[in-house]
């Protein structure tokens, strides 16, 4: 077990037990310690963020879509919410998980802390009301894609995601390998590993043209080394209102050079 130097000191410890970042006797190990940094990391990168939408105390609203166990919303609201007039919404499909973050947000008395359980279609109808940030972290292939569609849907302030998995794009490269022969970009995913690693480095890609063309101004940084996860490329959007047409335009080159026509009903909206 690793000492506890690194939970920040205005944390709530039960908070973490509650989470199974540390254990009940308040010890926290390898495993836990990569993912409480991983969280940490990230939220010194939307603390100014939130700074910024609660200036002058004012209300906001954070969405934590495809939340999961909700592990980055109960931090951000523990951290910072809490003290200002800001409230947080996690969407998660799953119902156990949406039962189980609402009998913890009610046992904290996190009061401003609500669970819808819907998939993004459904999260528009439900969520009516001013959405100022979205945030997605590690919910996997096509759920980032709904968060950012519904930031995109919202015109959120800002968009903040940390993509997982993403098999849909490598998918589809797979399908038209063997149309794309002729063309010598193919070599850039002719063999298994380096689909994936394709698909994925392209979904990240078009998730940002997707984003600037519809109004934001994109930042990808890495989010924490890679010896505490492979899962390290961190999107941050800021919504300022003008679309960008040269974006819309090599989408749908980028689409048309790699085969992946089927994929425009996702980054052409």
């Amino acid at each position: 077990m690793l000492p506890l130097d690194e939970i920040k000191p205005q944390q709530s410890i039960e908070l973490l037990k509650s989470l199974h970042i540390l254990t009940r006797d308040g010890k926290i190990n390898q495993d836990s310690r990569r993912k409480l940094k991983q969280v940490y990391h990230l939220y010194q990168f939307i603390e100014p963020i939130l700074t910024e939408v609660s200036i002058d105390e004012a209300p906001f609203h954070v969405i934590d879509h495809g939340a999961g166990k909700s592990y980055l919303g109960f931090i951000l609201y523990d951290l910072f919410i809490k003290l200002t007039q800001g409230r947080v919404t996690g969407i998660e499909i799953n119902p156990a998980l949406v039962e189980k973050s609402q009998a913890l947000a009610k046992t904290l008395a996190f009061d401003r802390m609500s669970f819808v359980q819907a998939d993004v279609a459904h999260a528009m109808e439900v969520v009516n009301d001013r959405v100022d940030v979205v945030t997605a972290l590690h919910a996997c292939d096509t759920a980032t894609d709904d968060a950012i569609h519904f930031g995109i849907h919202k015109e959120a302030q800002w968009i903040v995601v940390v993509p997982c998995c993403q098999a849909e794009v490598a998918s589809h490269l797979k399908k038209t390998k063997s149309i794309m022969l002729d063309n010598p970009l193919s070599e850039l995913w002719r063999h298994g590993i380096h689909t994936r690693e394709m698909g994925s480095h392209l979904t990240n890609v078009l998730r940002c043209l997707l984003l600037e063309s519809q109004g934001y101004q994109v930042t990808v940084t890495e989010l924490v080394g890679w010896e505490h996860s492979m899962k390290n490329e961190l999107i941050m959007a800021k919504f300022i209102g003008q679309k960008n047409n040269k974006s819309k335009r090599r989408i749908e080159k980028m689409l048309d050079e790699f085969g992946l026509q089927a994929l425009q009903s996702k980054f052409l909206i």
